[in-house]
């Protein structure tokens, strides 16, 4: 599998979010290698996104997204769960990250169902937090280099036959964009 380059993040963050669908996130845990193949992301901007945690500032919480781009922005949200972005962006943007909404489990089923305590093969990783869960993403990764062959990274993968756009989920501001996208299964 070959690791997808820096270069590919230097690019619109709407676009990279839709070019990532079909990717894999790979994540090394223990001895095992555990993958999922990426069917849902989401666009965050910057200056034009008041959805974006890059909006108002930098913080100790979202200057991963002002840095260079290839890298993990992982949050906690609601006191109890992670997200996973990666920093994502045109050089003429300040700051960007995608989402990663969803994946489809590919290898190590097995060990993102103990991680997610046994639920079902489609609720393992069908939200930002399951995903976080089932491939043990934490604070521990914020700021992770995804383009270097490490515990965590995004692999090249098939493109998608048809990709469904949308709003994206669960904000109130600049609701109307549509910058979710979804592999149609």
């Amino acid at each position: 599998m070959t690791i997808l380059p820096r270069e590919f993040y230097l690019k619109d963050t709407v676009k990279v979010a839709r070019n990532l669908l079909g990717k894999k996130i790979v994540r090394k845990i223990g001895r095992r290698q555990v993958t999922g193949i990426v069917t849902e992301t989401e666009a965050y901007m910057h200056k034009n996104d008041p959805a974006s945690h890059a909006f108002n500032k930098i913080t100790d919480r979202n200057k991963v997204m002002f840095g260079d781009v290839g890298f993990a922005y992982v949050y906690f949200t609601y006191g109890m769960h992670y997200c996973f972005n990666i920093v994502a962006r045109s050089p003429r943007i300040a700051a960007g990250a995608v989402l990663v909404r969803a994946i489809r489990p590919e290898k190590g089923i097995d060990v993102m169902q103990k991680n997610r305590g046994n639920v079902s093969l489609r609720d393992i990783s069908n939200g930002p937090a399951k995903l976080a869960q089932a491939l043990a993403i934490t604070k521990e990764h914020y700021g992770i280099d995804l383009t270097k062959n490490s515990e965590l990274h995004i692999s090249d993968g098939s493109k998608p036959n048809k990709i469904i756009e949308s709003p994206r989920v669960g904000i109130t501001k600049a609701a109307d964009k549509l910058w979710n996208f979804k592999m149609k299964a």
